[in-house]
Parts: structure tokens; sequence; C-alpha cells
């Protein structure tokens, strides 16, 4: 151990630790989840503080070789490089200080040991003075979890999706033909075909892209230059603006400075927004693995109409049991997202004045809805939909015992002769077309060409 020392006084810090006595005090105050932030936020804060450093550099607010080691250190700690000198627990100060200030100390002793490798200079890099320069913890913390999040979506969930929506297409194409029964109320409806419902499937994930897409313009506008309470205080003329710039160019995404910095800090809108969007992508996925998984119930006394991919061993005592596990996973991810929405959406409502106090766990539940998202959508793509076999005779023979197709029969005999008929067919176990004709209304040629299936499947109004 070896003693730091910050505005409260010393503190004992592990040797070797980049962080100091502001981050441990943290670290002994907080061992409440162990959970951490995840990469990509620290890969935020690097971003942040690396073009802080140049932009401050350049118009010689820091001096050019502090400037140019704190840049180096925050590109460092951007790529990766010292993820394990962030230890703090995400359950923290509301504002996410303490996390800030983590960032801070890491890159100043590292921005130090760079400079007297160099031998440039002998003085000290400041957590605060240097690193710090132009920000606070209320501006820097919405600012990284709005990078964070475009990031996510960008990089990952968007991808993700865009793969599950091709996989649902080529099942779509593939099983366009196979006629089976329609179900609503998971009662039998009129017949649909199985390509049909896929292709539904994927528009469902297409406008979850779509929805996504939507909400980046909102998580684009950043939060930097506002400092303590959106006035700007101690942050230079045109400094954010510079600073955001900077960033835009590194990551190449349309960063813009917040219209109202009051907006940004006091409020998390655009975050319990990005949140809804996620919301509605992980309730689609859980409807579609939902209808996989009735679909491929079985193998004999289910529904049994598709066959889902072998993945492994279903059961510990009955032998030779498969379940949907892909299914099962994804309507898991999607119930956690759902409960991070939750957790967002009261986060957001507790903006006091001019400050979110709820920020660390926002952003943490915000990345995990995106990661747990991106993962289940390719997952699911891959190891289950590239895989889905129909049975099509399983399909068929359900659909001919359908006594709904009656519904096709209605422009010529009506509805009140259609339910007659349907309580008739279901109470004798006949189909439709023998007691229609049996009763005389219509021809057997007339129902045959009324009950064909597959003119159902296209809709209009058959004969």
């Amino acid at each position: 151990m070896r003693t730091e020392r910050d505005s409260m006084g010393e503190v004992l810090v592990p040797d070797g630790a980049y962080y100091g006595a502001s981050t441990q005090r943290a670290v002994d105050n907080f061992p409440i989840s162990g959970i951490r932030f995840p990469r990509r936020f620290i890969w935020a804060l690097g971003l942040v503080k690396g073009s802080a450093a140049r932009v401050a550099g350049a118009a010689a607010h820091l001096d050019g070789a502090g400037a140019e080691a704190i840049a180096a250190a925050a590109d460092e700690v951007r790529k990766g490089d010292h993820d394990d000198h962030f230890p703090l627990d995400i359950f923290q100060t509301g504002s996410g200080t303490s996390t800030n200030t983590n960032a801070n100390e890491v890159i100043a002793a590292r921005a130090t040991e760079l400079l007297g490798e160099t031998e440039v200079a002998s003085r000290r890099i400041h957590p605060n003075d240097d690193v710090n320069f132009g920000q606070s913890s209320n501006d820097v913390i919405p600012t990284a979890t709005h990078l964070a999040a475009v990031a996510g979506i960008r990089e990952q969930l968007l991808p993700a999706l865009g793969r599950l929506g091709d996989a649902l297409t080529a099942k779509a194409d593939e099983l366009a033909t196979v006629v089976k029964s329609g179900r609503t109320h998971l009662m039998d409806a009129t017949p649909v075909t199985v390509g049909q419902e896929f292709a539904g499937y994927a528009a469902q994930v297409r406008k979850g892209s779509e929805r996504l897409s939507r909400v980046l313009p909102e998580l684009e506008e950043l939060a930097l230059g506002g400092t303590a309470v959106g006035t700007g205080l101690n942050a230079p003329d045109g400094f954010a603006a510079a600073v955001i710039a900077d960033m835009a160019a590194i990551t190449g995404y349309p960063l813009r400075e917040a219209d109202d910095h009051f907006e940004a800090q006091g409020a998390k809108d655009a975050v319990v927004s990005a949140s809804g969007a996620l919301k509605t992508v992980a309730q689609s996925l859980f409807k579609i693995a939902n209808d996989l998984r009735w679909m491929a119930s079985g193998p004999r006394t289910g529904i049994a109409e598709i066959r889902l991919p072998s993945l492994q061993p279903g059961s510990s005592i009955m032998p030779g049991k498969v379940n949907p596990v892909m299914a099962e996973m994804t309507m898991q991810v999607a119930a956690q997202v759902i409960g991070n929405d939750t957790a967002i959406t009261w986060g957001g409502a507790n903006g006091n004045f001019e400050l979110n106090v709820m920020m660390p766990m926002m952003a943490h539940n915000l990345l995990q809805s995106i990661e747990l998202l991106a993962a289940a959508a390719t997952n699911l793509a891959d190891k289950c939909v590239a895989g889905i076999e129909a049975d099509a005779e399983r399909c068929r023979a359900l659909a001919e015992a359908n006594i709904i197709v009656v519904t096709a029969l209605n422009p010529h005999i009506g509805y009140d002769r259609g339910a007659e008929v349907a309580k008739e067919a279901f109470a004798t176990g006949r189909n439709v077309g023998d007691v229609v004709v049996e009763k005389g209304w219509l021809s057997v040629e007339q129902v045959a060409e009324l009950l064909d299936l597959e003119a159902m499947t296209r809709g209009g109004i058959i004969g």
C-alpha cells in the first residue's frame, strides 16, 4: 500500500494502482454489487478526456507537453489498456463523480508517468486542474453515457438485428408455400403460410431497428459544456464544441453540443427514450421467440409444426428430451431489458433541479440492454432461426382439420349458416365441406374451390 492525499486527508491506496485517494474512498464506501461500468463506458470516458486535452493544449489552456501526455494516457484508457484501474461499483454517488474522478486520477498518473519517461517535464499532472479542465462530472458522465450508447447501438445492436432480420426473411422465403392453420387467442383461425408468419417476424425486427435509428440523434446530442449546473462555468467559450468536433472526427458519428445544457444535465429524457426503443425491441423478440417455442412444442403431443435445432440435452431425468433453449434465452433477455427500462424510467424521473442523481444506474442499465439484445439477436439468428425446419405434412393436416376455414364461405352462405356449419362439424368430427354439401347450400365443386387453403392465404373473396 502507499499513502495518497486528497482534499479530505490521507488514504492508503494499493501499490501499482493508477487511481488515487478519491477513488479509493469510493471503493471503500460502495462495496455494493461488484458490478463495474462496462468496457464501452470506459472507452467513452477515455474519448472525452483525450479530446478535451487535445483541444485545451491547442488553445494553450494546458501546456503542450502536459496536454500531449494526458491525451496519450486517455487514448490508452479508450483502448482498454487500463481497465483494471477502474474498480468502482455502479451503485455510487448519483452524479457518477466517483467514476469521473477515477478516470481523472488514472489518466493523471499515467500522463505523469509518460512525462517522466520523455523527460519533457518534471511536474505532476493534476487530476482536477489538468485532466478535468473545462469539465465537470455533471456533464462528463451524461456525455459518456450517450457516447457509449451510440457506439453500442451503431456498432453492435443494429448489425445484430440486421442479421436476425435477414435470417427471418430467408426462412420466410424458404417456407413461403407451407400452409398451416392461423391462430388468434391461441385458437384456430383462417389459414396462413409459415412464410407469412416469418415475414411478419422479420418486419418486427426491421421496424425495431428503425425505431432505434430514430433515437440516435437524441443520443448524439451531448451535455459536455454545461460543467457543474448547465451554465458552463470554468469552460472557455467554444471549448465544448471543439472537443465534440474532435470526438466526432475520431468516431465518425454526427455528434453535437446540447441545444439546452440545463435540459441535458437536469433531465435524462434521451436515455429514457432510447431505453423505450430497446424495450420495444425486447418485447418484439419475446413475441417471436415465444411463437417459435409454441410452434415447435411436442414433438408428439404439441403443435409440432416446426422443428428447432437440437442443441443440448433438455433434462437431467428424461432421456431424449430437447428444449427450445435459444427461444427461452431470448425471452429471459427480453425480461431483463424490460426490467432495466423500468429502472431507467424511474431514474429519469429523479432529476432534481439542475442534476439527475441516478446516472450511474441508468448508464449501466442502458448499456447492458444494448449488449444483451445484440447477443440474443445474434444467437437466435445463428443457432435457432437458420436451422428451423417445417413439418409441411403436419401443418397441412392441422389446417385441413381446422373448422374455421368455414369463414371463406361467409360471402356465399352467410355468417349465421357458417356458424351452424362450424358447430356441427366440430360436434360430429366431420369437415365443414361435407356438412355444407349435405345441407344442400353449396355443391361439391363449389366447396372444393372455396375451401382452397392456398387461396385463403392470399386474402380476398374466393369464388
